[in-house]
């Protein structure tokens, strides 16, 4: 027991020793690494506040200006570590190495969160569309709210959030209508009415409305010729924070303004003629 124990206290006085010798012989280097990396973080942050502001001086999109600072703080502190390290008597070139051998597994075994990444950057760089655009993609429509390397984050009207991955959204079909989505409906009038007096009411009273986008054009006309009616098309624009409510205000105005110009809308109907036997 006793050879037990010295042997243990012979090894934690040999840890003891060698730990005090290495600060002694590198405590000078170990203060100015630490002070090396207060400093280069310091940059770091300065440097991305700089670039930011830079960005948005020059009216830069905000998600690709965030990526860039974020990139640039990222070099820094890389470059800070490696001189911190190279101060205190620790080369890199191994770790370098051992970082590599374990990236390319790792890489392996997570395909998918790479390419959600590259698909990220690809949407950064060519900027197919910006935070405050209403996109369709892959059958999931939104406002974007957050676009980041490795997701897109949408929001509907309720508030949902839709996080999309990046990678169903490169290589595929687009839809981009900016801040607004469209609202279209039908609504029948009676043959015996003036298809062109239906036309002009509906159309006045929509641009009075301020529920509607006022940048994009109301679009109102004669649809089809249905079996009991004229079919009137209506295709108008609304914010998308605000589409649902907006889409039934406009359908209570269309049917109060033609109930208060005695402008029929006529119930489905169907004619049954009975043959005597």
């Amino acid at each position: 027991m006793n050879t037990a124990m010295e042997s243990e206290i012979a090894q934690v006085t040999a840890l003891y020793n060698m730990i005090a010798n290495y600060l002694v012989n590198y405590s000078f280097q170990i203060v100015g690494a630490i002070f090396i990396f207060l400093v280069g973080l310091f940059i770091a942050k300065k440097a991305a506040n700089l670039v930011q502001s830079l960005c948005k001086k020059h009216h830069i999109d905000t998600t690709l200006s965030s990526f860039v600072a974020s990139a640039v703080k990222i070099i820094i502190l890389a470059l800070v570590a490696v001189m911190a390290l190279g101060k205190i008597g620790i080369s890199i070139t191994p770790l370098l190495a051992t970082i590599g051998a374990v990236s390319l597994g790792a890489g392996l075994a997570v395909q998918g969160l790479v390419s959600n990444y590259g698909a990220g950057l690809s949407i950064i760089v060519s900027r197919p569309f910006v935070v405050g655009d209403t996109i369709e993609v892959n059958n999931v429509k939104g406002l974007v709210k957050e676009v980041h390397l490795g997701y897109t984050l949408l929001v509907d009207e309720d508030e949902t959030e839709i996080m999309v991955p990046n990678r169903h959204i490169v290589g595929e079909v687009i839809k981009n209508s900016l801040a607004d989505m469209l609202i279209e409906t039908t609504i029948g009038v009676h043959y015996g009415n003036s298809p062109k007096q239906a036309v002009e009411l509906i159309e006045n009273a929509l641009k009075a409305s301020d529920v509607l986008s006022q940048e994009r054009p109301i679009r109102v006309g004669v649809k089809a010729f249905g079996q009991s009616s004229i079919d009137i098309g209506i295709r108008v624009w609304a914010p998308t924070q605000n589409y649902y409510s907006a889409r039934y205000t406009v359908n209570l105005l269309i049917y109060e303004t033609l109930l208060a110009n005695d402008i029929d809308v006529p119930y489905p109907r169907r004619e049954v003629t009975l043959l005597k036997p």
